[in-house]
């Protein structure tokens, strides 16, 4: 017999744990099939872009990624000086202001472990089940509410077979679900090889413990330092090659001759691998509407920006919450469609980003166009609102509605982009928080109303009557007997001195009476003021807030 659930997730990693999160959040039954027998332990992505700590501290699990991570604040640039190479520039590895969060480093075994040790907080258990590997995945040829997935598989040499309402193909460069749908990943390859090894290296290179990219008559070497003392991790240029012929000594005498002068000894090898470089697309990320492609099962390419576990994680950010909605009956299917015109777009983008990026490394191509060191540094930082993962913008849809005037209300916000973040403080507890830190991933919609200076009569008549309409609406879309802020909340954002605002100012929309004995929620009332001991954050200044206030819509996922 069948086993039955909501959303079947094929592949453990870190797209399908993250909508997992979101299905255990929103109380959805989900199952995870890992062809693997146990968790990840050892994983080749390393980078956690701004974006994704963004990510983590939605679902508030950002503490635990920040302290055991390693911190990447300053790229070293180094290019070749007759025979040796000389350090040509530093710049900050992030673009101040771009993010509130860091880019930091930690293995992609780790940053899993931490997505299953939250759905374990939420469920109790993760519906994990390891060494099945699936075959096939069909869908009802006439496609209705009632449809179901058919997937089978094999687990510890038996056959199983599952159906579900929703299959999310999560499994990798190599998926079967893709290739089961008949769907075709696009692309190319080229004949450059890289290769990539984990090492406790001794050294006098004064840099070994900062991310740097040294250019040398020898090729080209990435340094990123990884958590813990010692460990990091170099990227390689090896040419041509075949990558069946690549030796881990090959890989040591390459990176001995691109740091000359500079000593390196290989104390120990934690991990190493050759690949070929080659960006490819699939050619559709969903099948009927039931069956939706993720990560590297539709998006392929090198590693050296370090955009693949972080793109695929918010592939799952994107799927995730967008299922939970649909299946709690809080939206209409349709909102699926927008899941393939989001990400499809965003996976091209970062195909032609990932060849740009790749080329821009390749000594060839810099002599052939003569890009100097100079030219070189200025391209990187440039590609670094991208790299962070904050250059994703979401085109019209059902859930992304641009105006022209729009923008005039809110000049540091962009309608489809992520919603940025600036200080407030608390109103109830004078506590500084940043503002996004308020807008948790617990699929609910925000509504973020920057009223001006509620202690000017005018600005306090019209926050009231914005109440009076917020809070129909939020009485229409919320089901009876659940909690009055539990699908849209309200958020409150004042420009006032917050001691001279009293309780009884404050609309009832923003602080409802929830939980068992129906106590004000205060928690999401702001001010943008002084606070004691972080300075003003000037949130109204951030976000270019029209003098007249504004209003803001936000998703679940934090897009506005």
């Amino acid at each position: 017999m069948a086993e039955q659930v909501d959303v079947l997730i094929c592949g453990c990693g870190s797209a399908g744990l993250c909508a997992a999160v979101w299905l255990s959040r929103c109380g959805i039954s989900y199952k995870i099939l890992e062809r693997r027998d146990g968790p990840l332990e050892n994983g080749q992505a390393d980078g956690v872009q701004c974006r994704t700590v963004e990510i983590f501290e939605s679902f508030g699990i950002a503490e635990d990624l920040l302290k055991e991570a390693y911190h990447v604040l300053e790229v070293a640039f180094w290019a070749a000086e007759g025979e040796g190479i000389k350090r040509t520039h530093y710049t900050a590895d992030t673009e101040p202001g771009l993010s509130h969060q860091p880019h930091v480093i930690l293995n992609q075994a780790r940053i899993n472990g931490m997505l299953i040790e939250e759905i374990q907080r939420v469920s109790g258990s993760a519906a994990i089940e390891y060494g099945c590997d699936v075959q096939s995945v069909e869908v009802d040829d006439i496609v209705n509410e009632s449809s179901r997935v058919t997937t089978r598989a094999v687990s510890n040499g038996q056959q199983k077979v599952f159906q579900s309402k929703y299959v999310l193909a999560c499994d990798g460069a190599h998926s079967a679900v893709r290739k089961s749908l008949g769907i075709a990943m696009v692309g190319d390859s080229t004949n450059a090889i890289w290769g990539v090894m984990d090492l406790h290296a001794r050294t006098d290179f004064p840099d070994i413990r900062k991310k740097a990219i040294i250019h040398s008559r020898a090729g080209n070497l990435m340094i990123i330092p990884r958590e813990g003392d010692s460990m990091v991790r170099f990227y390689i240029e090896l040419g041509d090659a075949a990558v069946k012929d690549i030796t881990l000594a090959d890989l040591q005498e390459r990176a001995r001759r691109i740091f000359h002068p500079y000593s390196v000894e290989f104390m120990k090898t934690v991990w190493w691998s050759a690949y070929s470089i080659g960006q490819r697309l699939a050619d559709n990320f969903a099948k009927a509407g039931r069956i939706f492609l993720t990560g590297d099962a539709c998006h392929t390419h090198s590693p050296k920006a370090g955009q693949g576990m972080n793109v695929s994680l918010q592939d799952g950010y994107n799927i995730g919450w967008k299922l939970a909605s649909v299946l709690r009956r809080q939206s209409s299917a349709c909102i699926l469609d927008t899941y393939v015109s989001e990400r499809q777009k965003t996976a091209a983008q970062l195909i032609e980003f990932d060849r740009f990026f790749t080329k821009l490394f390749s000594s060839s191509y810099r002599q052939e166009n003569g890009i100097s060191s100079q030219d070189f540094k200025d391209q990187f930082v440039k590609a670094g609102r991208y790299t962070a993962g904050q250059g994703v913008r979401y085109e019209k849809s059902l859930l992304v509605s641009p105006s022209p005037t729009d923008e005039g209300l809110s000049q540091g916000v962009i309608v489809g982009m992520r919603f940025p973040s600036a200080q407030v403080v608390r109103f109830c507890d004078a506590r500084p928080i940043q503002l996004v830190a308020a807008l948790s991933a617990d699929s609910r919609w925000h509504v973020v109303v920057f009223s001006g200076d509620i202690l000017q009569q005018t600005v306090a008549a019209k926050l009231f009557k914005v109440a009076v309409e917020l809070q129909e609406i939020i009485n229409t879309f919320t089901p009876s007997g659940q909690e009055p802020n539990s699908v849209i909340q309200g958020v409150l954002v004042l420009a006032s001195k917050r001691t001279k605002v009293e309780q009884n100012m404050i609309p009832d929309v923003f602080t409802p009476l929830t939980g068992k004995w129906k106590i004000k929620h205060l928690q999401k009332v702001f001010v943008d003021d002084e606070s004691y001991n972080s300075g003003h954050g000037k949130a109204y200044q951030a976000y270019g807030i029209h003098p007249e206030g504004c209003l803001i819509v936000v998703r679940p996922d934090q897009c506005k």
